[in-house]
């Protein structure tokens, strides 16, 4: 059992160390801004200034559920795009991707005379992280 916490231990300090934002400029970026005031749009608005291009992940998050990933990587690349001064984030693609898997195992064996008895259980799940794309834009108000 101790090794297997080392283990998630270390897995999980690996994944923390990724990154976890990017962008390219692709644009003039402006003043930071509260990455609370960044819209996202799945459609382009009528009028915008592109900044950059951006992908976050959620990778090394502690989420669980898919709508826990989502929303973890859709909160990191919002506040990519605030770092820029963008007010919006057309989003462009938004995928699963494999991180890794957890797995445990047990067992134990006793000796009663010239008798051996064994047992044992395992078990395992798979990690999934979202990763998304997008453009920092600057939507004129």
């Amino acid at each position: 059992m101790t090794r297997l916490l080392t283990a998630a231990a270390v897995a999980a300090a690996w994944l923390a160390g990724c990154a976890t934002s990017s962008h390219v400029l692709t644009g003039t970026p402006r003043a930071p801004i509260d990455p609370a005031s960044v819209r996202i749009y799945t459609v382009p608005p009528p009028k915008y200034e592109q900044i950059a291009a951006l992908s976050a992940t959620s990778s090394g998050s502690l989420a669980l559920t898919s709508q826990q990933n989502t929303d973890k990587a859709i909160e990191r690349l919002k506040r990519e795009a605030a770092k820029l001064g963008a007010n919006g984030v057309l989003l462009q693609s938004m995928q699963d991707r494999p991180s890794g898997s957890i797995g445990a195992g047990g067992g134990s064996t006793s000796y009663g005379g010239n008798t051996a008895v064994g047992g044992g259980v395992g078990g395992s799940f798979a990690l999934y992280s979202k990763d998304v794309t997008g453009l920092a834009i600057y939507v004129p108000q």
